[in-house]
């Protein structure tokens, strides 16, 4: 029940936030710009799908002068991240993941060929939009995903780790 509860304040604010922009006239970018967050972010913390941060909270309000102290308040508690299983069939998102799933395999090996064997972070990650000029002078959609590399670690025993530190405390004293 509770989860419910949830996702029926999660779609009211999404809404009522949704409809500021709207009324303020500013795209992502505008508000993007005003408050030093990406565009995503900000789309993002208009959908619910982030959690406003106090400091920012004075840049965002200033962004958009309609912000009511509830909706701040609601927007400075943990979101409740989800998305409808049924957005994969809105074309742009469709493609998006069809991109991923195509280039993926790729990508994943590359990261590996950089960094070792890890995995990109979908928690401490930046993404944004930029619209670009092609060589051929049409319109480019760039999207960047920038996330912190996160390498698997190996799981040693605590038995293991402890006799590691006597090791490296040994040869440190051997030199």
């Amino acid at each position: 029940m509770e989860a419910s509860s949830s996702s029926s304040v999660k779609a009211r604010t999404a809404a009522e936030l949704q409809s500021l922009k709207r009324k303020s006239g500013k795209t992502y970018g505008q508000i993007a710009e005003e408050t030093g967050l990406t565009n995503v972010y900000v789309a993002q913390l208009l959908r619910r799908q982030a959690q406003l941060k106090p400091a920012t909270a004075p840049l965002l309000r200033a962004a958009l002068p309609g912000l009511t102290d509830e909706l701040l308040h609601e927007m400075m508690q943990p979101p409740l991240r989800s998305y409808d299983p049924n957005l994969i069939q809105e074309p742009t998102v469709y493609r998006l993941h069809e991109a991923v799933m195509h280039f993926g395999e790729s990508i994943k090996e590359i990261i590996n060929e950089e960094f070792g064997d890890g995995i990109m972070s979908a928690i401490d990650f930046y993404c944004s939009v930029e619209k670009v000029k092609g060589v051929d002078g049409k319109d480019r959609a760039v999207v960047t995903f920038d996330g912190k590399y996160l390498p698997y670690t190996e799981q040693r025993s605590e038995h293991m780790v402890s006799r590691l530190r006597k090791q490296e405390n040994q040869d440190g004293k051997a030199e």
